[in-house]
């Protein structure tokens, strides 16, 4: 009798952790998130390109103007930095990922 009491507490306290399954609205957010993330990534590339093709063409015909040159400067270095954060961003996720399962 003992045992048999003790089985089906055991069961009702660890319903979720002995089908190994999560819910689905959690199942709907990670791909919800996955797919914004995916997105973000698709932007940031061409977002990138064409601030550092901004930045060239500021400093390019800026005609000795120190002002539009600083700011071509810093318009070329902030995208770059920027870029290179998300991507590094997006290794970090997925080293995450891969250690949690």
């Amino acid at each position: 009798m003992f045992i048999f009491i003790f089985l089906i507490l055991f069961n009702l306290l660890f319903i979720s952790e002995s089908y190994a399954a999560d819910p689905k609205i959690v199942n709907k957010l990670n791909s919800a998130f996955e797919s914004i993330e995916e997105w973000l990534l698709k932007l940031a590339t061409p977002a990138a390109a064409v601030a550092v093709g901004t930045g060239i063409f500021m400093k390019k015909f800026s005609f000795g103007d120190d002002e539009r040159m600083r700011l071509g400067k810093k318009l070329i270095k902030n995208s770059l930095f920027s870029y290179g954060f998300i991507l590094a961003l997006d290794l970090i996720l997925a080293a995450i990922k891969s250690l949690m399962g």
